[in-house]
């Protein structure tokens, strides 16, 4: 089959979890399938980006979002019923392009990824399948709570629109995808168990254990521009390590991922370091002892955990982080929700190392058991097959 991807980010490099996960989908799909990949970029285009792309794709079409562009589009989308998260990204220029892109290469099926580029393929009578991947609304809704005030009026008309609009994008397309049960549930549609959880997979043939030297107690890694990981580092400096370093005056905590925001940058000391982007996180996990994910908000997959744990290293989140994994509490991973529960169950793996390697070899059996992108990739694979040849 010819597949048309399109996509509102460049998926390389892979330092956010929507590209990351188109990336391996596209990589494991091109086995089989000619795809055609269109994406919308908002950004600098990394130099590697297209080199790496063609290997696995037929072509490769990147779409400029310029900042007026950008600024234009939102200005339209404040004025209309849609959400900012699909106005940010759609343009009458940009709808023009792809439609041409389609009409030239006459694909068998479309794919897009996220809501952000339903609006481009509504009135196209082709066979087409949406990767919701997570629930944007349900992230709003989250954030509302502790949003300073003058944002929450904006906040909350963003998180009315996106419900209604995650409901008409359902009837757009042929086929849903989404990336685990729980964000299928939230998904306002009568119909939403007609979704396939496709989840996402790890490379464990790059992420993998290796012994080196420990340079850090604690390690939480992320892209640090992500409102989410914003919240989760705050919390782990602020009301986690304070609880920590009465006892463990020496404890080093590392903070490591693309685009650190201000308040990222600003929980520095010397005992916290913020690395900002890293060229090969293997190196961050691998110099800590333990992995800790206190999300606080936010939906989907956490691909950071799913990449600790194949690195053999003993990780602690969320009840809201643990929902989507279904991983073994207690024994694959440690859950907790205080930052008391957080603190004691660092304490517990610092003074019990035969308990902290007990738990990273249960959360590395786990990742390979259950996460793999050729078998979550099959799934996609079946949907979009006609059904004259399944």
């Amino acid at each position: 089959m010819r597949l048309f991807f399109l996509l509102p980010r460049v998926p390389y490099p892979t330092e956010k979890g929507d590209k990351l996960r188109a990336f391996h989908q596209i990589k494991q799909l091109s086995k089989r399938h000619e795809i055609i990949l269109c994406a919308l970029n908002d950004g600098i285009l990394h130099e590697d980006a297209i080199r790496v792309l063609k290997k696995y794709v037929k072509a490769v079409h990147v779409i400029p979002l310029s900042k007026p562009t950008i600024l234009l589009n939102l200005i339209k989308a404040l004025f209309s019923s849609k959400p900012l998260q699909v106005g940010y990204f759609y343009n009458p220029g940009c709808a023009r392009k792809i439609k041409a892109l389609i009409n030239q290469y006459q694909p068998d099926h479309i794919f897009c990824q996220l809501i952000r580029v339903a609006e481009y393929v509504k009135d196209i009578p082709i066979p087409k399948t949406l990767d919701y991947q997570d629930v944007f609304s349900k992230g709003i809704e989250r954030r509302l709570v502790n949003s300073p005030f003058y944002l929450k009026p904006f906040l909350r008309i963003e998180y009315r629109r996106l419900l209604h609009y995650e409901n008409l994008a359902f009837g757009i397309f042929d086929h849903k995808i989404i990336i685990s049960e729980p964000d299928r549930d939230l998904i306002p549609h009568p119909d939403k168990n007609n979704i396939v959880v496709v989840a996402n997979g790890v490379d464990t043939d790059f992420f993998k254990p290796s012994a080196k030297e420990k340079k850090f107690d604690l390690v939480f890694t992320g892209n640090m521009g992500y409102p989410p990981n914003i919240k989760a580092a705050e919390f782990l400096v602020r009301e986690i390590l304070p609880k920590l370093l009465p006892q463990r005056p020496s404890l080093r905590l590392l903070i490591a991922g693309a685009s650190p925001h201000l308040r990222v940058m600003a929980l520095r000391s010397p005992r916290v370091e913020v690395s900002g982007w890293v060229p090969d996180m293997r190196v961050c996990y691998d110099t800590s002892r333990i992995f800790i994910a206190p999300m606080q908000i936010g939906t989907g997959l956490q691909n950071k955990l799913l990449e600790a744990m194949a690195m053999q290293i003993p990780c602690i989140t969320s009840q809201l982080a643990f929902q989507a994994l279904k991983a073994k509490e207690g024994e694959e991973i440690l859950v907790a929700e205080t930052a008391e529960d957080y603190a004691a169950l660092i304490f517990d793996l610092l003074e019990h190392p035969d308990k902290a390697a007990e738990v990273a070899r249960n959360g590395y059996n786990f990742v390979h058991r259950a996460f793999n992108w050729e078998t979550e990739t099959a799934k996609i694979e079946r949907l979009i097959q006609p059904v004259s040849i399944q």
